[in-house]
């Protein structure tokens, strides 16, 4: 069927004007966690507005301290570590993986995840055992693609070891500067769903490139707790992306974009796929593009730790998004 040039128009004009609607559903959906971050912090404006853009980014770095000695760095329980070549990757590809949780400590952590209740899409009125996923997706009329622990996590001594290690933290100040705080540690569930809403989706940060623009300078740590293949969901970052950045992506307000749009500035070849047996860790700079894909098969379980430079949310928990 050919098109003349008024139906192409008319086309054109349609598929903009859905573009600006989903553009503007995933601002709207965010807008209550800014104005709490607003009125928290007002010095979170002008991070959120000039973090973004690799001059601004630039200088903020200028800032960076010096590293402080550790005096338990020995006491990692991470075998096998070269801080330094953790540090190096981490500046020229943004990523470095090969951190491997003791088995101890990963299967106690999923054990207290398979034995306590979650909080399904960040909302604190969608309480549920993650081994009833599919009953409470009936129960509340709506799917549930995460489920978040928040606070009750740190009642698991495993989860505080794990945040508390000494090369964690080490590999923090190196890379970020003597600054570096401990931020978030969070655990939480991707389960496989129907049709997950996109304003689902772009919460949990799942099924679209973005970067976080939490702080001016972040390091996030991540741990499987399960084992993790290609239908669990798996992480994905792409190298390079978190030390430049196309005029585009510096001067929209939206932190994701769309893969061809992402894998058009870095390369098709850019992305890696993060997957492995349990207890499999990896640290990034989220300034870098990545995201969680959607789980087609398994639920993913994982652990967040993340440090940053500036003093952490008092929202809630770890900077726990406002749900309205």
């Amino acid at each position: 069927m050919n098109l003349s040039t008024s139906d192409k128009s008319g086309a054109a004009s349609l598929e903009a004007i859905a573009r600006n609607g989903s553009l503007f559903r995933r601002i709207a959906v965010r807008i209550p966690t800014y104005l709490t971050d607003l009125r928290e912090n007002p010095a979170w404006l002008p991070m959120f507005m000039l973090a973004r853009t690799m001059p601004g980014r630039r200088m903020h770095w200028l800032g960076a301290r010096p590293a402080r000695p550790a005096p338990n760095a020995g006491d990692t329980m991470f075998s096998g570590i070269d801080l330094d070549s953790a540090v190096e990757a981490l500046r020229s590809e943004g990523l470095f993986s090969g951190l491997v949780l003791p088995q101890a400590i990963h299967e106690e952590i999923a054990s207290f995840a398979d034995n306590t209740p979650c909080f399904g899409n960040f909302d604190r009125r969608l309480e549920f055992m993650p081994s009833d996923h599919a009953e409470a997706e009936k129960r509340f009329g709506r799917s549930l693609l995460s489920g978040h622990y928040f606070e009750r996590i740190l009642s698991s001594k495993a989860a505080l070891a794990i945040q508390n290690d000494p090369l964690l933290s080490g590999i923090a100040q190196h890379y970020l500067g003597g600054q570096a705080k401990l931020i978030t540690t969070r655990v939480w569930w991707s389960f496989p769903t129907g049709e997950a809403s996109d304003a689902d989706k772009n919460l949990a940060s799942l099924g679209k490139y973005h970067f976080d623009l939490d702080d001016w300078r972040m390091l996030k740590f991540f741990f499987y707790l399960k084992p993790c293949d290609a239908g669990t969901g798996p992480h994905v970052y792409v190298r390079g992306s978190h030390k430049r950045r196309s005029l585009k992506h510096q001067l929209t307000l939206l932190v994701g974009h769309p893969a061809d749009e992402v894998l058009k500035v870095y390369g098709d070849d850019s992305p890696v796929t993060l997957t492995g047996e349990a207890g499999l860790g990896f640290v990034e700079d989220p300034f870098g593009f990545h995201m969680g894909t959607v789980p087609s098969r398994t639920p993913r379980l994982m652990m967040e730790v993340g440090f940053g430079v500036s003093r952490p949310s008092r929202r809630r928990f770890h900077g726990e998004p406002v749900i309205r």
